[in-house]
């Protein structure tokens, strides 16, 4: 007599998902897991943090690749791409498609990321209910098309504005100015990041900014798009309007104001939503133990009223990172194969890493050396015309909050005291001299110290894999899995790789 096998269904097919399928292909391949997929897009799992890259031809699609559907059919993966789930039967426990079929399941998990969310400006749609394309010239850039019309954007030099002060916002606007492009940055709010980092970091990251080309236009409240005819007739952007001021031109307008947890089959299905679908420690929903959410969609948060753990918990930690690991846990609870509860993710750390900027940030960043915060103590250094800033925040003596800008080695310092829950030392100056010219790099080498955070991977396995021959960061990412998340670590790769091949 052979046991049944375990069916599984996904419902989505990004990058959390691919880590999730991955983890559980021996226990396909074995026969213990029926697994299903489904992908509202027609392509594979894709690294969607670096479809900026794409668009301005720093990598490939093939190198953003992160699963293969082929390869995943040959091993006894059912895979539905370009499928869109129209609701869940929780009682029936089924899945209904679009195309009219249902799909069983034993235990379901939602793995549905988040949508962008689109501004309620004149001339777009708002409606994340509504499947309404964007105008010709205007994209959210999250996907490979969203990637294309900024590589024709940056091949013609054309002119791009990017409304919103995110992080992946900033991210994209370096990387296109750096490629040729004309980019301007218009934001609400008097500066950048302002959910991670204060007003003087913010204003430094500004100077920044400008100082590597790109136009920054604070303080804006953009009211719609203005519409013109193109080389063809058809309509496309030309202008972002503003409430006051005048119109700011540009050829291509990217949508960087946050995103938008995918919660509408969950919610429909009945089950308990907030700013994701609501799940325990277990990654299960709320009241149904054979359904579960993981990555951008899903929100930790048990009925424990008095759960410490949960108690800060204001939404999904929206990185790949806590994402891939919830992923891994998950796939190893579903198949019986581990015990351990889920860790907690401690605070994440913001970083913004391009050519000229370098930004770091986590934790207590908002109070200033003199305001009366209860045991809070607060050291900051500014030297605004070197675009230098620092700022580091204890409690007893322990890091619990920090900004870095224009100071790398420092900040990757203060992110590893940050991580490790240190004491910072009594002289806060000598982390300053990090980035001094008289600095000793060989004596702050830690080589069990992480280099790359979404994946855990520490420099001592970055360099046994360069001893083992792998000479190009492709070849440590393939090894290693470094540098396959956030992409902001690859210059630190790089820079391992160099060392291990440099002449003695």
């Amino acid at each position: 007599m052979t046991n049944t096998p375990l069916h599984i269904v996904v419902v989505g097919y990004g990058p959390v998902a691919a880590r999730f399928v991955d983890q559980l292909l021996p226990a396909v391949r074995s026969g213990a897991v029926a697994l299903t997929v489904i992908g509202e897009e027609s392509a594979a799992a894709y690294n969607r943090v670096l479809v900026a890259d794409l668009g301005v031809g720093r990598t490939t699609a093939a190198a953003i690749a992160l699963s293969d559907a082929a390869e995943l059919v040959a091993a006894g993966v059912n895979v539905h791409l370009g499928t869109r789930v129209l609701r869940l039967d929780r009682a029936r426990q089924q899945v209904r498609l679009a195309d009219g079929t249902s799909l069983r399941y034993s235990k379901l998990v939602f793995a549905t990321g988040a949508r962008p969310v689109v501004p309620p400006l004149h001339g777009l749609n708002p409606d994340p209910a509504a499947r309404v394309a964007l105008p010709r010239g205007v994209t959210a850039l999250r996907d490979l098309a969203d990637a294309a019309q900024l590589s024709d954007a940056v091949d013609r030099k054309a002119k791009v504005v990017v409304l919103g002060g995110g992080i992946l916002g900033l991210e994209a606007a370096l990387a296109a100015q750096d490629e040729g492009a004309s980019v301007t940055v218009v934001h609400h709010g008097t500066h950048a990041l302002a959910r991670s980092i204060d007003a003087g970091a913010g204003h430094t990251l500004a100077a920044a900014l400008r100082s590597s080309g790109i136009t920054v236009i604070s303080n804006a409240r953009s009211v719609g798009v203005q519409l013109s005819p193109g080389h063809d007739g058809e309509l496309r952007f030309s202008a972002l309007l503003q409430e006051s001021g005048a119109p700011v031109e540009g050829d291509l307008l990217v949508l960087s104001c946050g995103v938008r947890p995918r919660v509408e089959v969950a919610a429909g299905a009945g089950l308990a939503t907030d700013r994701g679908i609501l799940v325990d420690h277990r990654l299960a929903a709320l009241h149904d133990p054979n359904v579960f959410a993981m990555g951008d969609c899903a929100q930790v948060r048990c009925l424990d009223s008095d759960c410490a753990d949960c108690a800060a918990s204001d939404g999904p930690l929206g990185l790949i990172g806590p994402g891939w690991r919830q992923a891994e846990w998950l796939a190893d609870f579903l198949t019986g194969s581990l015990a351990v509860p889920l860790p907690a993710e401690r605070a994440p750390v913001m970083m913004l890493k391009a050519r000229g900027v370098d930004v770091a940030a986590a934790g207590e960043v908002q109070a200033g050396p003199f305001d009366p915060v209860p045991g809070l103590s607060v050291s900051q250094w500014a030297d605004p015309e070197h675009g230098k800033y620092v700022k580091m925040s204890t409690r007893d003596g322990v890091l619990a909050g920090f900004i870095s800008v224009g100071m790398p080695r420092t900040g990757a310092e203060l992110t590893l005291l940050f991580e490790r829950g240190s004491e910072l030392p009594a002289d806060r100056s000598a982390l300053l001299r990090l980035d001094g010219p008289d600095r000793d790099t060989a004596a702050t080498a830690d080589p069990a110290r992480t280099v790359c955070r979404c994946a855990g991977v520490a420099e001592e396995t970055i360099t046994a894999a360069a001893a083992r021959g792998c000479s190009t960061v492709a070849e440590v990412s393939a090894v290693t899995r470094a540098g396959t998340g956030c992409g902001g670590c690859h210059g630190e790769l790089k820079e391992l790789i160099e060392k291990h091949f440099a002449p003695a």
